[in-house]
């Protein structure tokens, strides 16, 4: 079983990315199961998840990596005992600190054959989250495997590259992938990335 933990601000195209992971793996025939971590944000249900034919559960308001974590710890245990899925997509409230999130995939006691944090940079609102929440930013990413810039589409080079050059002095062991989520550049490159 592998899990994988989508982490990044309210608004940085995590559910986009959840859904084009999901789709990516049945079409590959992996099962699936996703867990999603609502917490006032505006995004994609359980309940739209399962019509589009996911195991999906939803997590209610509330901080997995806080308030909900004994929460996030059963339904991880229901979902390996009722679902035995071979891939577990997590997405945390966009308040999140994904590496709290991956420590209580630990203590669940699930061990998976591997499990990693993407991180999602929203390049739109990159120079605002910087100068208002630069630290946490930092304290969301510094787990990450890698970052992607989501929103390539959107930017110009030379913002791509000024956005780039700021998260390798940051994360200079870190892969950085600019992407775009919604017309799917990069997307085979993130694909290959990942088990």
């Amino acid at each position: 079983m592998y899990v994988y933990i989508l982490g990044g601000f309210l608004g940085s195209g995590k559910t986009t990315l959840l859904m084009k992971l999901a789709s990516m793996y049945s079409k590959k025939g992996r099962r699936v199961a996703i867990l999603v971590n609502e917490s006032g944000e505006i995004g994609v249900d359980g309940a739209t998840l399962k019509a589009e034919g996911y195991d999906a559960i939803e997590l209610p308001d509330g901080c997995i990596c806080c308030s909900l974590s004994g929460t996030l710890q059963n339904a991880l245990k229901n979902i390996k005992r009722d679902i035995d899925p071979d891939v577990i997509l997590v997405e945390p409230t966009g308040l999140a600190l994904p590496h709290k999130v991956r420590e209580l995939v630990h203590y669940s006691m699930i061990d998976p054959e591997e499990m990693l944090i993407i991180g999602i940079a929203d390049i739109q609102r990159f120079d605002d989250l910087i100068k208002k929440k630069e630290e946490f930013f930092k304290r969301q990413m510094f787990a990450a495997d890698f970052i992607i810039i989501n929103k390539s589409d959107l930017a110009t080079p030379e913002k791509m590259a000024e956005v780039t050059g700021w998260l390798k002095r940051e994360y200079p062991e870190k892969e950085i992938v600019p992407a775009s989520t919604k017309t799917g550049e990069n997307l085979e490159k993130i694909y290959g990335m990942m088990k």
